[in-house]
């Protein structure tokens, strides 16, 4: 897409970002499920690879897809709410920019004609989709999934930092990742 040429070249943040620019986002008019997160970490500025650490891995096992299959363009378009890394915080990774969102999402969804599915992973691009559809916290949102299908499905991030998150609500595994791995199979393998 000529689109991802022209974001790869944005520096609109650049004053506001201590390690540079390195727009991370893929996408093509075919992708089927949009996977809207947050913003790159660390590793991911470094290699360019969207969800190419460990919260990648946990994310490919929520979805139960390989690597393969989670980097075909034409299955998955990663569409972050902040293309670069936002740079380190106090307690953990700054929050996305706010400049990408209004700015591309608009005009890479007009060229994604084929989405079935939009995943929204963390709070940021929950409050940006569902406005005020979103419940008063994330675990609120989360559990109540399934107001949002079938556009949206809600996740909470799947970063190690959650771990205790999932501890304390049992019932995102035993109910919520079933259902996601049904909706993905069945656009994946219709």
């Amino acid at each position: 897409m000529k689109l991802i040429q022209e974001i790869k070249k944005c520096d609109i943040c650049l004053p506001h970002l201590k390690d540079g620019v390195n727009p991370v986002v893929t996408a093509h008019p075919e992708s089927k499920i949009v996977i809207i997160g947050q913003a790159p970490g660390t590793v991911v500025h470094r290699t360019g690879i969207p969800w190419d650490d460990k919260s990648g891995e946990r994310l490919r096992q929520w979805l139960d897809v390989d690597p393969d299959s989670f980097y075909n363009t034409k299955k998955f378009a990663i569409i972050p709410m902040g293309f670069c890394y936002p740079g380190k915080g106090k307690s953990g990774d700054l929050p996305p920019r706010k400049e990408c969102a209004p700015k591309w999402h608009p005009l890479l969804f007009d060229q994604l004609n084929k989405v079935e599915l939009i995943l929204l992973i963390g709070k940021y691009a929950q409050d940006y989709y569902l406005k005020n559809r979103s419940k008063r916290t994330l675990t609120e949102t989360v559990k109540n999934y399934n107001d949002y299908l079938p556009q949206y499905f809600v996740l909470p991030h799947p970063s190690p930092r959650n771990n205790i998150w999932m501890a304390k609500n049992e019932w995102f595994e035993m109910d919520v990742l079933p259902q996601l791995k049904k909706e993905i199979h069945q656009i994946l393998n219709p």
